[in-house]
């Protein structure tokens, strides 16, 4: 489960993408989400396991927090 879920843009303008960060089964998790919806993983990148349901996860908690404009 993902907790603590934060994401900032890299650049004023975020043509550059967002700073993520968030935990996942106790473990600090910390990445780059691109504007075309990639994800670069610069901390402690989820196993090869739970890429697949962690990467869905931010794609929906993106989706809310930055295109949604909430």
């Amino acid at each position: 489960m993902i907790s603590h879920f934060q994401c900032k843009p890299i650049h004023s303008s975020k043509l550059l993408g967002w700073s993520i960060s968030f935990f996942y089964n106790g473990r600090l998790i910390v990445g780059t989400y691109r504007r075309d919806g990639q994800i670069e993983w610069d901390q402690n990148p989820p196993s090869p396991e739970e890429l697949e349901i962690v990467s869905k996860a931010i794609h929906e908690l993106m989706l809310f927090h930055v295109y949604d404009g909430s």
